[in-house]
């Protein structure tokens, strides 16, 4: 027991419940967690000593209920969701519950980005130039993102996590930009009021960590990097950053803490600062955030403070355990977000279902917070950040380097996501040596983003191997004549798979026994000796060393069943293959007719290529369907048809787990069909529109019969 608490309710969804779980496990508390309808089975619900069913995971009424009906003394709200809420933060003490977080005056003060600049400026903090004020119009907040002058940054002024964040650089595209980011900003946060900010170039994204009790005492526990970042959502935190000098790092922390004391704060905040790229000792006030942040763990493995049982002694009214002494990191710790998104698509969320799953923890200096599990579905409704994978070490260098090759070891079928994306971005010059900035990320995708020819051209043989083993008659085949890759009378037989990958057909020829050796071809490239047998489990994790488990728990509360591999697939889901005399194990599993082969991080999901049987599947010119990019809802439709379209212009916006994304015409046309309405759910490359060149335009060949 602290203080007065004994049980707690966690008001959230995801691994944060199970990271809060495995914090109250070690304290003797009792955990319970709430769940949607769909959320019934999931991993964070068999975390927790006691789930209760609620409406949704914004119900405050119905989370407060449930949290007087389970016997909960306090209330922990993770991140996102209500964490930043201060009307359920008072509707919880309200109810006699203790709440574990900032008091709700801190929050109101830092939620609202406009009033935040005006406290902090006050205390002598430095901030972003910047304009915007409630009931700013549309057409107010671009001549005062003009008057700035451009570009700017919009950001909402009730929330963050880069959603309805917006750089424009256009003057032409600021209303429409405007108005966008008011949809997602009043999407994910209920409050479309925006600010405009001065755009800094070439910008590092530091933030400090700061503590406080109600007894008035204030502390900082060192400062992240978090300059790696897509769509202005990070992706990549580590402690300390490799770019401040040491006075730089005394004057921001002490400035983190100005901030926590000059609106009242009490628990875990984050205070985050932008600092100019060409002058180091230049930083700006962005924002604070007021809960616990994701990558609250580099800076738990920097300090050994859980801040999970901070924030709790600290709710039950304990001073702080170190009182005023500073704390002095030491070592340096890197984290990085699995996210169910498509690098290739520019990081657009991807949904799917877990076909198999393998998590590097057990290996030295490395932590997975994770809530993924064989079998979980994962939807567009909720944000698409699966799992953290922190590593450290006495050096930068030994935990990114610890964090690589735990990556290269995590294995997600079924749903797409960024692993391999980011063993290949830990591994980028500039990110070895430190050189970050908040840039680096869009301006290296394209080099990044895929795997490389010959990494894909081994998929595409693994995927065959694959194929080969699923179409062996059950028990193995007796006769040589029932064998897929068996022989005839004029030698061995062969024979063919056609895939496709993405957008790309690919075919692979077989000639011979891949058990015993074989000759293949991938899209009639060089010949390749090939050799494939499927691997147990043990021969794919090697046996256990002596005192320790052959497999550390996934998750506090997993089942046995949910951390193996596919058992229906048994011999199946690991296979040896090998190409030229070199060996590598990959993990496969089966999606319906595709097959998906993982290695090194990295995922491919190859489906039969129809067109390979004469299957029309639709006109490869740029005028005609145009899909949608993503699973989602139509959120907006900008045009209508017969209506005449530019390249690049937007014609529907599709939005999945909170983010907006705009669907453009690729080519010069009109609008012949719409086939979608705002509110419509739409799945990957729905049909969206039909955009036909002119009446002056040359006809293009081959598109009778539309789409």
């Amino acid at each position: 027991m602290i203080g007065s608490i004994r049980s707690v309710l966690v008001a959230n969804r995801g691994e944060i419940v199970v990271r809060v779980c495995r914090t109250l496990a070690s304290l003797g508390l009792r955990s319970i967690a709430v769940y949607a309808p769909d959320d019934a089975g999931a991993p964070h619900v068999l975390a927790a000593d006691l789930a209760v069913a609620v409406d949704g995971y914004l119900d405050t009424v119905s989370i407060v209920a449930s949290a007087k009906a389970a016997g909960a003394d306090a209330v922990h709200p993770g991140y996102g969701f209500l964490s930043e809420d201060a009307t359920f933060a008072r509707a919880v003490i309200d109810a006699g519950l203790i709440w574990v977080g900032p008091p709700p005056e801190a929050i109101e003060a830092m939620a609202d980005k406009i009033r935040a600049k005006r406290i902090v400026a006050a205390a002598g903090v430095p901030v972003v130039p910047g304009a915007g004020r409630p009931g700013m119009d549309d057409d107010a907040l671009a001549a005062a993102s003009l008057e700035l002058g451009l570009p700017v940054l919009l950001k909402p002024a009730a929330g963050g996590g880069g959603k309805g964040m917006r750089r424009v650089t256009a003057a032409e595209d600021l209303l429409l930009q405007i108005a966008a980011a008011r949809r997602e900003a009043e999407g994910a946060f209920g409050d479309g009021t925006l600010l405009a900010e001065r755009w800094v170039e070439r910008p590092r994204h530091v933030e400090v960590q700061v503590f406080a009790d109600a007894l008035g005492t204030v502390v900082h526990l060192g400062e992240r990097e978090c300059s790696l970042q897509r769509r202005h959502q990070k992706i990549v935190e580590e402690s300390p950053s490799p770019f401040l000098d040491d006075a730089t790092r005394a004057a921001m922390t002490e400035s983190a803490v100005d901030v926590a004391r000059a609106c009242g704060y009490v628990g875990a905040g984050t205070v985050e600062f932008v600092v100019a790229g060409d002058r180091p000792d230049e930083y700006f006030f962005l924002e604070m955030n007021t809960r616990l942040q994701v990558e609250h763990p580099v800076t738990e493995a920097v300090t050994g403070i859980d801040l999970v049982e901070w924030q709790l002694r600290v709710a039950a009214g304990e001073p702080l355990p170190l009182g005023r002494r500073a704390v002095a990191p030491g070592g340096h710790a890197v984290e990085a977000r699995v996210y169910a998104e498509d690098p290739l698509r520019g990081f657009l969320p991807a949904s799917g279902t877990v076909l198999l799953l393998d998590e590097p923890t057990a290996r030295p200096g490395v932590r997975v917070d994770s809530a993924l599990a064989h079998g979980a579905t994962v939807g567009t409704r909720y944000d698409p950040m699966l799992a953290k994978v922190i590593a450290s070490g006495c050096t930068r260098t030994e935990a990114l380097d610890r964090l690589r090759a735990a990556l290269e070891h995590m294995t997600v079928l079924g749903v797409t996501t960024n692993v391999g994306y980011l063993t290949r971005l830990l591994a980028h010059p500039d990110v070895v040596s430190g050189r970050l900035d908040t840039g680096l990320v869009d301006r290296t995708l394209g080099e990044l983003a895929a795997p490389d020819d010959l990494d894909s051209r081994d998929a595409a043989v693994a995927a065959t191997c694959r194929l080969a083993a699923g179409l062996e008659p059950a028990g193995g085949a007796v006769d040589p004549w029932d064998a897929v890759d068996g022989w005839s009378v004029a030698g061995p037989r062969a024979w063919s798979a056609a895939f496709r990958l993405g957008g790309r057909a690919i075919s692979v020829t077989v000639r011979g026994s891949l058990r015993d050796g074989a000759t293949v071809h991938v899209d009639c490239g060089p010949p390749l000796l090939v050799r494939a047998a499927p691997l147990t489990p043990l021969e794919v994790s090697g046996a256990p060393r002596a005192g320790q488990a052959s497999r550390a728990p996934l998750r506090a509360g997993a089942s046995a069943a949910s951390q193996a591999p596919e058992s229906s697939q048994a011999g199946l889901s690991c296979l040896s293959v090998t190409i030229d005399g070199t060996s590598a194990v990959w993990r496969t599993a089966t999606d319906g007719d595709g097959i998906w082969v993982g290695r090194r991080g990295d995922a491919w999901r190859f489906a039969p290529d129809r067109t390979a049987r004469g299957e029309r599947v639709g006109t490869g010119d740029a005028r005609g369907p145009v899909t949608s990019p993503m699973p989602g809802v139509v959120v907006a439709v900008h045009v209508s048809v017969g209506e005449a379209v530019r390249a690049g212009q937007p014609l529907v916006a599709v939005e999945a787990m909170k983010m907006e994304h705009a669907v453009v015409a690729l080519a010069d046309g009109v609008v012949t069909e719409l086939l979608v309405h705002p509110g419509q759910p739409v799945r990957l490359d729905e049909l969206l529109a039909v955009v036909e060149p002119d009446a002056g335009d040359e006809k293009v060949v081959g598109d009778e019969g539309g789409a």
